[in-house]
Parts: C-alpha cells; sequence; structure tokens
C-alpha cells in the first residue's frame, strides 16, 4: 500500500479526505498520520517516510508552499489540495503531481493517484536497476569486469577495454581501447567510484585514466601520453597523486 500523510488545518477536509480514501481506495493508501500545520507535517514526513503527501495550500502560520523548505531532497510525490485556484500556478512551478479543488471528487482523486502510479512505476524501475547495479559492482579489486549504467539499460564491460573517462556534464564518456566510447548516465565521480582503484587513477576534473595505458608524461606542459597517441591533462594539484601511482603500478 501506499504511505501518506494529509496536511490540512481543517479537522473536517483532513477526515473528509481519508473517509475517501478508505471508502474508493481501501487496498491502495495507508494514511499514516494527519497533521494540522506544516511544522507537524514536517515531522510527521521526517518519521514515516511517506510515499505521497496530500498538502493544503492555505494555512495560518505557515503556508503549505514553505513545507519544502524543510528538505534539501524531496523524497515523497505531492497532491496539492485547496479551495483556492489562485494557488494552481505556484503548486505547478513546485513540480507537484497534481492539484486538487476542495471538495474533493473522488473521480478526480482517482486520476491523481493514477498518475502517482505511472510514475512511481518509473521510479521503482530505476531503483531496481540501481539496486542491481550495486550488486553487480561488489567492491573488490580483483573484478575485472564492471557494469556501467546507460540510458537503455546498462553494459557490461571490462576495466582493461577502457582507456580513459571523461567528465561530460551529469554523464560520463567511457573511452575504449578500440576507440569506440560510450556514455554512461552517471557522473564522473560515480564511474570513479566503481572502477578499480589500483589500476584507474583521477589526472584532473574530467578526467580518469586507466594507468596501464599510460606510455609517457610530460612534465614542463603536463600532460601525459597514452598508447592511442592522445594527450590529456594533468591538474597541478594531481600531479603528484599521479606519478606516485604510476610509480607504484610498475
Amino acid at each position: 500500500m501506499i504511505k501518506a500523510v494529509i496536511i490540512d488545518d481543517e479537522v473536517n477536509a483532513r477526515n473528509l479526505l481519508e473517509k475517501t480514501l478508505d471508502k474508493y481506495f481501501p487496498n491502495k493508501i495507508n494514511v499514516v498520520e494527519k497533521c494540522s500545520s506544516v511544522d507537524a507535517g514536517v515531522v510527521a514526513i521526517r518519521n514515516h517516510e511517506p510515499e505521497l503527501v496530500f498538502l493544503d495550500i492555505q494555512m495560518p502560520e505557515k503556508n503549505g508552499l514553505e513545507l519544502f523548505n524543510y528538505f534539501d531532497k524531496i523524497n515523497f510525490e505531492v497532491i496539492f489540495t485547496t479551495a483556492f485556484d489562485r494557488f494552481a500556478i505556484k503548486a505547478i512551478k513546485r513540480s507537484a503531481l497534481d492539484y486538487l479543488l476542495k471538495p474533493i471528487n473522488h473521480l478526480d482523486l482517482a486520476e491523481a493517484l493514477k498518475k502517482f502510479e505511472r510514475k512511481n512505476e518509473g521510479n521503482s524501475a530505476q531503483k531496481k536497476l540501481s539496486l542491481l547495479l550495486e550488486n553487480l559492482n561488489v567492491n573488490d579489486q580483483n573484478v575485472s569486469k564492471i557494469a556501467f549504467p546507460t540510458l537503455e539499460g546498462f553494459e557490461l564491460m571490462h576495466t582493461n577495454q577502457i582507456l580513459y573517462c571523461r567528465a561530460e556534464s551529469n554523464y560520463c564518456n567511457i573511452k575504449k581501447i578500440d576507440g569506440s566510447t560510450k556514455m554512461a548516465a552517471k557522473t564522473l565521480k560515480y564511474v570513479e567510484g566503481i572502477l578499480p582503484q589500483h589500476a584507474f587513477k583521477r589526472i584532473h576534473k574530467s578526467y580518469v585514466i586507466n594507468l596501464n595505458y599510460v606510455v609517457r608524461y610530460h612534465k614542463s606542459n603536463k600532460e601525459i601520453e597514452l598508447t592511442n597517441g592522445e594527450k590529456l591533462p594533468v591538474s597541478f594539484r594531481k600531479e603528484e597523486e599521479f606519478i606516485n601511482a604510476i610509480l607504484q603500478n610498475h
């Protein structure tokens, strides 16, 4: 069942919404707590970690929109419930799952819950994929094959096939020794973390290299040359770490 929290300053509105959910969606929604204020709602969300929050906007003391100021990361979906449609634009800007006007019609509520389920199915698939990748990429330096998340799913790759990895905004471009490239749907920092540390080293904010394919280091212009002839920059603060890693690796 979907764990939900209701936040509304009107006791009748809280009770009516809960009764509507119990009547029309008895095996779908579990209301774990009803709250009369933003402050109480923040505590309830932190305690129960709900998947869905029904949030009134116009409340005394603190506006419902202020709820988001208390969370660095929003791990729940929000359905706004209010009698004032002038708040709709603000709600949309907050990327709300849906916006329902009081008194809430059970048919409109059903549509909102369908949106939640469709969105949650996608999130669930992503969580399962992330868990799979974590299980595949065990912290074992002897593992030579790594699962890299891609836009299509994931791809298994032998680490000795990787020449270097380059940051591409929130993605990472993996250059292979055969000249081909593959875009990983993760940051360079993430990719660096799953690669074997004895063979791969960060030499620059944008590059992680395979130490086994370094041919030479040009100290004058702080560049390394790889077996394919490419030259990559070495940052000043990474120079000593890189040289030590090369000496230890050979």
